[in-house]
């Protein structure tokens, strides 16, 4: 079985900035991967190429052996992909908006209300269907949206930032949510360093360029690390022990104070 996420040489540019700089990755069946770096590296531009909502500048990307760029419209049946932003209708209610997905995604009736009920449970929303989504909290317009981007059983899921701005038991609770579908490939992106633990393998990016990719484990054990942050700062450091390099240590300290201030932000780092 191949890869299913493989982008080889992506590079998106908006005008004289590259956004996302040749990036080649590989990500598995079955896994999480997981999207690392600060604000501005270049992870939500290439989720939303990965994810066919954007196309790319050069290079090729392919989502279970399928082109992003000539088949779109089959990709967009396997897939699921959940924004930043809460992007659902803030009017209707919980098992509207669901069951708008249901028929964007053409979900057979006779499956629909057994489907439904599943993931209202197992995203623990059954007591709040009736709710309007724009009266929900942010952990649970976070759940709303998996669900909606479950309804039609995708087999790839794309994550932008999932828990930003999330107080940490619903943190703590989306992610225990996505240890449990183990036969859905994760593809997510997260700022905090505690996330990035949880994944089966993580992409380091910075300034659009994939500076590491590999287990948690395997990365501490390169750079001599006692956790993640620590490892990605010497990384970016690592290009910067040169005298001359000062616009690369610049950009290093930055990077620095961006995963500290996201680490800070996630507050709890134990799930």
């Amino acid at each position: 079985m191949g890869p299913a996420v493989e982008a080889r040489e992506l590079t998106k540019k908006f005008k004289e900035l590259t956004a996302v700089d040749r990036l080649n990755i590989s990500v598995n069946c079955g896994e999480i991967f997981g999207l690392v770096g600060p604000d501005g590296a270049g992870k939500t531009t290439t989720l939303r190429m990965l994810s066919t909502a954007m196309e790319q500048t050069s290079g090729d990307a392919y989502v279970l052996g399928l082109n992003v760029k000539k088949d779109e419209e089959k990709i967009r049946d396997k897939i699921g992909y959940l924004p930043q932003k809460f992007s659902l209708y803030p009017d209707l209610t919980v098992e509207e908006n669901i069951d708008f997905y249901a028929d964007i995604y053409q979900v057979r009736k006779e499956e629909r209300a057994a489907r439904k009920a599943q993931l209202l449970e197992f995203t623990n929303l059954t007591p709040f269907t009736g709710r309007r989504g724009g009266q929900l909290s942010g952990g649970m317009q976070k759940k709303l949206g998996l669900a909606c981007n479950l309804i039609h059983t995708p087999e790839i899921l794309f994550l932008d930032e999932p828990t930003t701005g999330v107080d940490p038991i619903s943190r703590r609770e989306f992610w225990r949510i996505l240890y449990r579908l183990t036969e859905v490939t994760i593809i997510v992106s997260t700022p905090y360093m505690d996330e990035a633990e949880r994944c089966n393998r993580v992409g380091l990016i910075r300034e659009g360029r994939l500076l590491i990719c590999d287990t948690p484990a395997e990365i501490k054990k390169i750079e001599k690390a006692a956790n993640l942050e620590e490892a990605f700062i010497n990384i970016v450091e690592g290009d910067s022990k040169e005298p001359a390099n000062k616009p690369a240590r610049n950009a290093a300290q930055s990077v620095a104070g961006g995963l500290r201030g996201s680490l800070k932000k996630g507050e709890n780092r134990d799930f």
